[in-house]
């Protein structure tokens, strides 16, 4: 799917340190649907963990990595991920609403169906 337009509601030029930041991100595809993402660097993963002394970077929604913050690596980036009818896109963006398709109840239904379709098979061998 085409990626018609990106925002960003922060200005490129204000990040002081394009390998060490992150940017939300309004992409807009053919089909009208707009969806806001992050956008960030390996960097700023490090140094969020080492700010928080921690090891590991804690539950979030999916962010898009780039090696540096650049209108040009965003747009390859988001491009990528909208390619497949915008596949990845779509998740990346369900994936960051807990009140959408991915909600706690419909997640356990999903797993409860796949534990007994497996049960089913195991005991049918």
């Amino acid at each position: 799917m085409r990626v018609m337009k990106i925002q960003y509601p922060t200005s490129l030029d204000k990040i002081e340190d394009i390998y060490n930041d992150n940017i939300d991100v309004i992409v807009t595809l053919e089909d009208g649907i707009s969806n806001v993402l992050v956008v960030s660097t390996p960097q700023n993963h490090y140094w969020y963990m080492d700010k928080e002394e921690i090891d590991y970077i804690p539950p979030s929604p999916p962010h898009i990595m780039v090696r540096s913050l650049t209108e040009e690596n965003i747009r390859t980036a988001v491009e990528a991920f909208a390619e497949s009818d915008a596949y990845w896109l779509k998740i990346y963006f369900l994936l960051g609403n807990r009140d959408g398709i991915f909600d706690m109840h419909s997640i356990n239904i999903m797993l409860d169906e796949i534990k007994k379709n497996n049960d089913e098979i195991l005991d049918s061998n």
